[in-house]
């Protein structure tokens, strides 16, 4: 189990400093500053206040955590997905947007819907076959 940490927190680091080292060659930081601040509070006032309502109101019980965790993802995919779900219409370069982004993003949300639906399946499964204490 440490050596796991150990090399996920080593990896993550290795991660920032690449990230690190992308924002060193940007000339004009005004943008990518907007953007993160965008992007903090897009998800500080908006995601996570209606992640934390839904998971509440929807779900009660032991469902209660995978569900959020499914709503999370699913608002990150939303929140990725949304400057080329937004984009008006067909470019006059096919090449700027060349995939079906909005097909592509509802099959995203499928999967994540039914990966959430066999994470509860199977912990039910779990749930009857333990013998009672």
């Amino acid at each position: 189990m440490r050596a796991t940490r150990v090399l996920a927190g080593v990896a993550g680091v290795a991660l920032m400093g690449f990230g690190v080292s992308l924002l060193l060659e940007v000339r004009d930081l005004t943008g990518v500053l907007v953007w993160l601040g965008g992007a903090v509070v897009l998800h500080d006032v908006v995601i996570a206040p209606l992640v934390l309502l839904a998971g509440l109101v929807a779900v009660r019980g032991r469902a209660r955590g995978p569900v959020r965790g499914a709503l999370v993802v699913a608002g990150a995919l939303t929140v990725v997905a949304l400057p080329a779900l937004l984009r008006p219409g067909r470019t006059a370069n096919s090449s700027v947007l060349p995939l079906d982004y909005p097909r592509n993003w509802m099959i995203a949300l499928v999967v994540v819907a039914a990966g959430t639906a066999l994470v509860l399946a199977a912990r039910g499964l779990i749930r009857r076959r333990r013998p009672p204490t």
